[in-house]
């Protein structure tokens, strides 16, 4: 095809020029991907600074939410016991450059079985990551935390805890602790007799483990302008590409023609 335009005519190569959009194409979704990234993000911290505004609640708070997208970043605040001996260690957990686990424990809320006016009520059970730990002696060796009987939870709950999950998640060696890759609520649920609060509480204050969850590792704004690079960068290859492939003929200004290339 043949374009006349400013007095002069390119000539573009248009099987050429398709292939350049195809490979335009991995920059632009990445582009739209790092931007939708940005604004879940800031969705997400929006969200959790209203449930902030809006104070702590006990896990008898989340009875009637049966939307788990609904509460999370919800702050809750109860006192608990340990359900013991549970103890998951949640591998691959690296804080300033020193490999370690995760310490994930099961929880009941002893402040809802005084309210329901018995001793034995069944109370509602949580997960809890209350930090990191070191890994000592390689990983044949596992670290063995020591858990307080009771501890009060003041954390952060999330619903939405996504990862990706390679082979299996959970190393049953019969006893405990156990190694996991991620805290699976639905699959952790089996060794509770207790119903199973949705999500994960991140402990954020009074754990024995060192805390260093952060709802949100790169803010919107760095996805933003990843988006913005990617973007560009889309442009260049396609504009890099019309340069290379058009050829320049003298033209009767104002001609639009049809060639084969």
């Amino acid at each position: 095809m043949k374009i006349s335009a400013f007095g002069h005519a390119w000539v573009l190569r248009w099987r050429w020029m398709l292939a350049v959009l195809a490979i335009a194409a991995l920059p632009a979704g990445l582009s739209a991907w790092q931007w939708q990234r940005g604004e879940d993000k800031a969705a997400t911290l929006a969200r959790i600074a209203q449930w902030a505004s809006e104070g702590a609640v006990g896990l008898d708070g989340l009875g009637a939410r049966a939307d788990a997208a609904q509460i999370d970043g919800m702050v809750l605040d109860f006192e608990a016991r340990w359900i013991a001996p549970m103890v998951w260690l949640v591998d691959n957990r690296v804080v300033d450059r020193r490999p370690g686990y995760d310490v994930v424990i099961a929880v009941e809320d002893i402040g809802a079985a005084r309210v329901a006016g018995s001793r034995n009520a069944p109370a509602r059970a949580a997960l809890v990551n209350l930090g990191w730990i070191a890994a000592e002696g390689g990983r044949e060796v596992l670290p063995t935390p020591v858990i307080p009987s009771q501890l009060r939870v003041h954390g952060l709950l999330r619903t939405e805890l996504g990862g990706l999950l390679l082979g299996t998640n959970l190393e049953d060696q019969g006893h405990w602790p156990m190694r996991i890759q991620r805290a699976d609520p639905a699959q952790l649920a089996v060794w509770l007799a207790v119903p199973l609060a949705p999500g994960l509480i991140y402990q954020q204050q009074a754990s024995p483990f060192h805390i260093h969850y952060r709802p949100v590792v790169l803010p919107p704004a760095r996805h933003r302008a990843y988006a913005l690079q990617w973007g560009l960068l889309a442009l260049a290859v396609v504009a890099v590409a019309l340069t290379a492939s058009a050829r320049r003929v003298p033209a009767v200004s104002g001609e639009i023609a049809h060639e084969q290339p």
